[in-house]
């Protein structure tokens, strides 16, 4: 029962160009790219990054809209082009920061999310604190009472080596990570660990009579997908599967706080609920959300969810057909399988930082301008759900999806670099009149919003959200009657 496919992996070092990647996603996925299909427009570099952050993007963007094509077409006999812009995909590797309230506000003043800090011991550190409930461990661990002042913040984190204050901020069970250089990853136990496995793994883990993939006008019409994801990666899956038209419910938890410009963002095409899985009303709600399902997508931690009785197994036994997508930040092999993490921590503990403060910067360690990472992971799961939803179309079965931002860095690491002059003279953003053309408005409960439409462009049926962006308690946990 335990029988993967796709997976295929490869070195990555001939990939240049978006179609490139695009081909290489598909075959690793067990889909033989055909002409015809996709056509991508624009290259890298959009921005200043020598990681081919647009091309990657549109890759997997276009692999998501392709499939959805495909699902489309099993169905209908109704083959259609997709489209790809790769300035607008890089755009899209940091959707959330383009989504604006209408009106826009007056900007206020706030405490930089993430940041670089020297340590005693002559080292880089990167500190996420993004987080309330992140950021509350990490003073603790600095001994501070708040955040506020920058400078005692930065003092404090000086009076420690870079590797026992890592290992004390994960220890709290927040996010940080020493800046490495690449070798120094590929040396760490975490890091192999990481090396070892594959960009993603699919495995059948159950049976079932043979579902159609989707009905109606829309390419994912009638699927249902259950969202138990938070932040980013997990989130844009969901929120894509819902632009070729899944009913989607994001499923948050009380106990785990997101942040709003991005629950606002990937919150397209969504309804929204809250249940707390340590209930055993709730946890009943969601064992009975399962059973009408066709996707169940978590990012606990590996494991985490298990013991709450949502296992993979658990899942597919009380829906057999489902296909079930585990992301997570680290993968679930190694000493940091269950650390938290965010994408830029992984690129800062993996020697891309590094690599970006010395290619395009002042040699002091920087992300890249965007979370590729996250939105490229997500994108991907969104691929593979198709991917194993057309599988269980022909020959029915349960299916698991894993997926890291780890492995996706690592994807994303082994793509050849872009030219650091070129890439060095690349603006900050792009021209008003171009993101005036990737935008658009929605009114939404929070009141009318601006923020990026869907990038990829479908001839037949075109890339949409049949509805706005919603709070997180927004809605029953029920599904809509068919």
């Amino acid at each position: 029962m335990n029988r993967p496919f796709g997976a295929t992996d490869a070195d990555g070092e001939d990939l240049r160009g978006a179609a490139a990647i695009y081909d290489d996603l598909l075959r690793r996925a067990g889909c033989a790219p055909r002409p015809g299909d996709i056509s991508f427009t624009g290259a890298d570099p959009v921005f200043p990054t020598v990681f081919p952050m647009a091309d990657a993007g549109a890759a997997v963007i276009g692999a998501a809209a392709t499939q959805a094509a495909r699902l489309y077409e099993l169905r209908t006999g109704r083959r259609q082009h997709a489209t790809v812009a790769v300035d607008a995909a890089s755009a899209a590797m940091r959707s959330w920061r383009y989504l604006r309230q209408v009106p826009e506000p007056p900007a206020r003043g706030a405490r930089a999310p993430v940041a670089f800090y020297e340590t005693c011991d002559g080292r880089w550190f990167f500190l996420h604190r993004l987080a309330e409930h992140h950021l509350e461990r990490e003073l603790r661990v600095l001994g501070l009472a708040s955040a506020d002042d920058e400078d005692a913040v930065a003092r404090a984190i000086r009076r420690w080596d870079a590797a026992d204050l890592e290992e004390a901020v994960m220890a709290a069970g927040a996010c940080a990570a020493m800046v490495r250089t690449h070798d120094e990853w590929a040396a760490h136990p975490q890091g192999r660990a990481v090396a070892a496995q594959p960009l993603f793994r699919i495995t059948k883990i159950g049976d079932s009579d043979p579902i159609p993939a989707g009905s109606g006008d829309r390419p994912l019409g009638g699927i249902r997908v259950l969202d138990l994801t938070r932040v980013l990666a997990g989130p844009t899956a969901g929120r894509t599967l819902g632009e070729h038209g899944a009913d989607v419910i994001r499923v948050n938890s009380p106990r785990y706080p997101d942040t709003l410009p991005m629950v606002q963002d990937t919150g397209h095409g969504k309804r929204s609920t809250m249940l707390d899985l340590c209930s055993a009303t709730d946890a009943h709600r969601m064992r009975e959300l399962v059973r009408g399902a066709d996707v169940f997508a978590q990012g606990y931690r590996p494991g985490a969810i298990d013991r709450l009785g949502f296992s993979p197994e658990a899942v597919a036994a009380l829906r057999p057909g489902v296909v079930v997508l585990s992301l997570s930040a680290f993968g679930t092999a190694g000493p940091w399988k269950m650390n938290r993490g965010f994408d830029s921590v992984v690129q800062a503990a993996s020697g891309v930082a590094l690599e970006m403060g010395h290619t395009v910067g002042d040699g002091t360690p920087r992300s890249m301008p965007g979370n590729p990472l996250d939105y490229i992971t997500g994108y991907l799961s969104a691929f593979l759900v198709q991917v194993a939803l057309e599988r269980r179309a022909s020959e029915g079965g349960s299916y698991h999806i894993e997926v890291s931002l780890a492995q996706t860095g690592r994807y994303l690491d082994r793509l050849p670099r872009i030219d650091a002059a070129l890439a060095a003279s690349r603006p900050a953003e792009l021209s008003a009149a171009r993101l005036a053309e990737l935008m658009t408005e929605r009114d939404t409960p929070y009141g009318p919003l601006r923020f990026l439409a869907p990038v990829a462009k479908l001839e037949l049926t075109p890339s949409a959200w049949d509805s706005p962006t919603v709070p997180v308690d927004h809605d029953t946990p029920h599904w809509t009657s068919t």
